[in-house]
């Protein structure tokens, strides 16, 4: 992980001169820094480029606020959360009465198009740079895999897109327009299967880079994107492939995922990695603010107490199904290190927190955040397995894929959780979309298994969000700035 942040500071301000103001940025040499024709010159370049892509993911814009309320609080998972009157806008997204001008949509957008930025650049640039190829070919493999990333993002968020494969010069940006989705798909799919071949597995990262993208987590990244298409076979094939391997395992103890005991573990396929170094400032290079915008709010103060797992979700679990208590703190609960009790915060109606965004004492204050963010995890990788075979009419393969989830989850107690025995593929489907939910509630996947399964309509309406117009809400709106910035050409979605 060191390896990892190494460059990362030196290399954040060389991509955000070069693609933010690039023509002054050519016309004179900031002091202290390399100008873009000293930078792409060495193998180090490189490194940095690429580092800088993966630091855009622990910003505020992508990890905190706008990415929570567009995730779970968008979903039946999560409530705003913190008190009534802190972001109230944050409601509107969970309540559906939101509008294009919504300050926590437009940077999720705004974010991830400065991560594509960044990206591109890192790609049109690393090619030319002699260096050891082998080296050469995974950065850039890491650049397409994060491109890929975003896009599959913001496609589910906004449907068509601007799509965009290389550095914008001048004035280009205000010239684009929306493409189609399925163009959209066809990108993410080409970049994937590009980092497939150029990244390599898990054990072929020595242990100062372990937390770069693997083929694994490309392939679990293009199963998801076949997932979406109803392209069960693909989808099938992905997961299998990454489950044939036999790189990845279940943690036997479900909570040690979300604990540092599991960062980058067996069972993990991708986090976006974080690291609370020590610091004058409030927030070291390496940190993010995901940990602290959910941290429990009151005593103990660790952080601002948004995203509240929702009553519908603690109803969702069975009986004595330890990932509840996994994935909630409630008042009165001790902290997994044993450290303090939370107390009654009078100021939070009913006040519940998300326990796999806590993390334990750090350097620095709450928002030098040390946790990794859990991208994909191998349990996502089996359910997705077992969705799929099941689609193609393969039941009998599915059940042991499902049953290894809920196997794990009970660990050593065989009064809960008992295996799933239903063939009939209507029903199993209903046992893997509710283990889904259970498996990976508070890990922002919700509200996507919901509009791929084309449920968020039903499942908003029937939680009471009463203001979830069909056909309309099902994307966010494109943020007023972008239509406004490009005259229009960049047109609004539907109904907003």
């Amino acid at each position: 992980m060191n390896k990892l942040l190494k460059y990362l500071s030196a290399a954040v301000m060389v991509l955000l001169s070069i693609t933010s103001c690039q023509k002054d940025f050519l016309e004179r040499r900031p002091e202290g820094r390399l100008t873009f024709e000293e930078f792409f010159q060495i193998e180090a370049h490189a490194i940095e480029a690429t580092n800088a892509v993966y630091a855009q993911y622990r910003e505020f814009d992508l990890v905190a606020l706008p990415y929570l309320a567009c995730t779970d609080i968008l979903s039946d998972d999560a409530d705003k959360g913190s008190t009534q009157n802190d972001a109230p806008l944050i409601s509107d997204l969970d309540n559906f009465t939101l509008d294009a001008t919504n300050p926590y949509v437009a940077p999720v957008y705004r974010g991830h198009y400065r991560a594509i930025a960044r990206a591109n650049l890192a790609i049109e640039n690393i090619p030319n740079i002699e260096m050891d190829a082998a080296l050469r070919d995974r950065l850039v493999g890491e650049c397409k895999f994060l491109r890929a990333y975003s896009y599959l993002l913001l496609v589910q968020w906004f449907g068509d897109l601007p799509l965009i494969t290389r550095t914008l010069q001048g004035d280009e940006y205000y010239s684009q327009t929306r493409q189609d989705k399925s163009l959209i798909y066809d990108q993410i799919e080409a970049d994937l299967k590009d980092a497939i071949n150029a990244l390599p597995d898990k054990a072929g990262y020595a242990q100062a880079d372990k937390g770069r993208a693997t083929k694994a987590a490309a392939q679990g990244l293009l199963a998801k994107l076949y997932m979406i298409k109803h392209d069960w076979a693909a989808a099938e094939t992905q997961c299998m492939d990454i489950i044939n391997s036999t790189q990845y395992s279940l943690l036997t103890r479900y909570a040690d995922n979300f604990l540092p005991v599991g960062e980058n573990g067996a069972e993990s396929i991708f986090e976006m990695q974080a690291v609370a170094l020590p610091t004058q400032q409030a927030a070291g290079p390496g940190a993010s603010p995901f940990n602290m915008v959910q941290g429990v709010r009151g005593i103990p103060n660790l952080g601002w107490g948004f995203n509240r797992p929702s009553d519908n979700l603690v109803s969702a679990y069975e009986n004595g199904d330890p990932r509840r208590e996994a994935t909630i703190i409630y008042v009165g609960e001790i902290l997994p290190d044993g450290s303090t009790q939370v107390q009654d915060n009078p100021e939070i109606i009913n006040e519940r927190f998300n326990q796999k965004a806590w993390v334990p004492a750090h350097p620095g204050l709450q928002d030098n955040g040390p946790g990794n963010i859990r991208v994909l995890r191998y349990a996502d990788i089996l359910l997705l397995a077992a969705e799929a075979k099941n689609e193609l009419g393969k039941s009998g393969e599915a059940l042991p894929l499902l049953n290894q989830v809920r196997k794990r989850a009970r660990g050593t107690n065989n009064f809960i959780l008992p295996d799933i025995t239903v063939t009939d593929q209507a029903m199993l489907r209903e046992r893997i979309y509710r283990e889904r939910r259970v498996e990976l509630a508070m890990e922002q996947h919700r509200w996507f298994d919901l509009l791929r399964w084309g449920r968020a309509a039903q499942v908003m309406q029937a939680v009471g969000k009463a203001n979830f117009v069909p056909g309309k809400h099902e994307l966010l709106p494109i943020p007023q700035t972008e239509v406004d910035l490009t005259s229009g050409r960049i047109t609004q979605n539907p109904m907003y």
